[in-house]
């Protein structure tokens, strides 16, 4: 293909597009048909209004025309008209204004609020190959802009365009000769307008990726500060931003630029449009076709005419800024989202028998449904999963958990340990094989179901900007102060609440916190949830020596009649494992108990050993 031929090509799928966008956009405007058509309709009474008014001032110039001919009943009467006319047209305009505000910032609500949802059903892997900061950007930076270009669109666009086609209708009745050459200048107006457009919707939606960029970077460097500062990185983060700033420099400025082009080239080509009805109007005034009146009638309806296309270049330039945002806020909500769930639950199915362990386990957590208490038998059959499809991470991984045993996954870094916990959740869906929960495949039944059933402590924290209470009751919103605290001192958080301005009402920000503080919360989450299944990664990675031995305790305690999951790097935490899996590149390549682990003397006995060996 010629490098002609690839423009072209270019050019057309950008137009298609920005109207495949414009079409999105529509479809969620049609929630609001009637607000739109009553708008329209106000938007039509308006100019009808505003275009009868140069016809009284016609009629007036006309009644004073010529020394003592004045008529001063006519120009009396017409006064009082146009009186009720600007009156009826303000009241038109400005309700037409209230309902075009309500209709763009409700869109834009909508669209929003199906962006949230949208990311709570996205797989975790979109989630992992998009920066945060380019997801916020898209959801509020983007929205705004959309937002911005909507009301500019509904209070000038329709307007505009009634304008015009009123306008023409008026004018034929006036003059014929002049309307014809009007409509004849008029093609030059749009081919100008949309030169321009075509070039600033590129510069709009370069300006738009760069600007998520941007917020993805601002993000990370302020919520990571201390790490830039701690390894010098400060300078090289100050030259990628200034790198990407100056991108957004360059093309918002082009933007700007080609934009700010539209609206004085079509002014200029309506200024000659407007010399001419000036000129076509004088010699039919010499031929006595049209009277001084019906020229100043014609002149008004040409500026009237003509404004519009001033708007409308305007409102078309801003709209090519808010559709390349609505582009990218479309790409979001048009992901395809994770596997659809299914609605049955875990734990209702009348053939699961009941311990008497699940059901303690189940009796005021998350365990209990109002069906059969969850026991947490789990079976791991066949199973094969990678995040990258080209190689695998885990192949043909089998394993049977009875209820209540305690499994520890050990393994070197990169194994596929919290990969295997992130399957048990259905965080990842597997490639092959399938997972089971009290013999029920877990791809069977809800999401929701299966995750409230198990309690997760991580190594990595997550805590809201809320009170302390809401923090520990996030998976027990309906738990009581006495059962919170009680759950704060079992996981010894309660000396530290204690101490806290507000106790549990303290508000907790970024800084509120020590690492270790924050992730003892998030243990007390789950030992105030008692859900029939715990995993903890790393869960006291962050916590001293001391409060590690009392929290130990605690998960002992926890973990009595639970299954548990337990991934640990300090191989001391989990000797007391009913079973030790051993991973390598993917693989189980050794299982048992820690005593038949040491005594076979392979991998998990070299790594123990490697953590004990005396130094020299």
């Amino acid at each position: 293909m010629t490098s002609f031929g690839k423009k072209n090509a270019e050019k057309s799928g950008k137009t298609a597009g920005s109207m495949q966008t414009l079409r999105k956009v529509l479809s969620y405007i049609g929630a609001y048909r009637f607000l739109l058509l009553l708008s329209i309709l106000l938007a039509g009474v308006s100019v009808v209004l505003t275009l009868y008014a140069p016809i009284l001032f016609g009629d007036a110039i006309d009644g004073i025309v010529a020394a003592h001919k004045v008529d001063f009943d006519l120009v009396l009467v017409i006064l009082r008209k146009t009186v009720i006319i600007i009156l009826l047209t303000s009241a038109a305009t400005w309700t037409m204004n209230l309902i075009n505000n309500y209709l763009a910032y409700h869109v834009v609500q909508d669209i929003r609020a199906k962006a949230i949802r949208k990311i709570q059903k996205l797989p975790l892997s979109y989630l992992d190959i998009h920066r945060s900061g380019d997801i916020v950007s898209r959801i509020i930076t983007d929205a705004d802009q959309l937002s911005d270009g909507l009301l500019l669109g509904f209070s000038q666009l329709f307007s505009g365009i009634i304008t015009i086609l009123v306008t023409l209708i008026f004018m034929f009745k006036r003059s014929v000769v002049i309307t014809l050459i009007v409509i004849c200048l008029t093609p030059v107006s749009f081919l100008v307008a949309k030169f321009i457009a075509g070039r600033s919707y590129t510069m709009f939606r370069k300006m738009t990726d760069t600007r998520g960029k941007q917020t993805a970077l601002i993000e990370e460097m302020v919520g990571n500060e201390k790490v830039l500062r701690a390894f010098g990185y400060g300078q090289r983060a100050s030259g990628t931003f200034a790198s990407i700033n100056r991108d957004l420099q360059e093309y918002s400025q082009k933007a700007v630029f080609y934009s700010s082009l539209t609206n004085p080239s079509t002014r200029a080509v309506n200024s000659v449009i407007y010399a001419f009805v000036a000129l076509a109007g004088a010699f039919l005034i010499m031929g006595g076709s049209l009277t001084v009146g019906g020229l100043s009638i014609m002149l008004s309806y040409a500026n009237q005419y003509m404004k519009p296309f001033n708007d409308i270049s305007s409102v078309v330039t801003e709209l090519q800024n808010a559709l390349a945002c609505a582009a990218r806020v479309f790409d979001l909500l048009e992901t395809e989202e994770e596997t659809p769930d299914a609605e049955a639950e875990l734990g209702t199915s009348s053939g699961n028998p009941v311990s008497a362990e699940a059901s303690d386990a189940g009796s005021h957590g998350v365990g209990s449904h109002g069906g059969h208490a969850v026991r947490g038998e789990v079976d791991i059959q066949h199973v094969a999963f990678s995040y990258d499809k080209s190689g695998k991470l885990i192949e043909d991984f089998n394993l049977h958990a009875e209820p209540g045993q305690r499994i520890a996954i050990v393994g070197p870094t990169g194994c596929g340990k919290t990969t295997l916990i992130n399957l048990l959740m259905r965080f990842y869906d597997v490639d092959q094989g399938k997972i089971q929960v009290d013999r029920t495949d877990t791809k069977t039944v809800s999401r929701h179901s299966l995750r409230r059933n198990f309690g997760m402590v991580l190594q990595d924290t997550w805590l809201t900007h809320d009170t302390v209470r809401a923090n520990i009751a996030f998976g027990r919103p309906d738990a009581t102060d006495e059962e919170i605290i009680q759950a704060a001192k079992e996981s010894h958080s309660w000396e530290f609440i204690r101490r806290l301005p507000q106790k549990l009402d303290t508000v907790l920000t970024d800084d509120s916190l020590s690492a270790g503080q924050k992730q003892l919360l998030c243990i007390t989450r789950v030992m105030l949830a008692l859900p029939p299944m715990l995993i903890l990664d790393e869960a006291t990675s962050s916590i001293d020596t001391r409060t590690e031995l009392q929290i130990q305790n605690a998960f002992d305690k926890l973990m009595q009649g639970r299954t548990s999951f337990v991934v640990a790097h300090r191989l001391s935490t989990i000797r007391n494992a009913d079973t030790i899996l051993v991973m390598k590149d993917g693989h189980l390549i050794e299982q048992g108990n820690h005593d038949t682990l040491m005594k076979k003397g392979g991998f998990y006995a070299r790594l123990y050993n490697s953590q004990f060996a005396p130094t020299a």
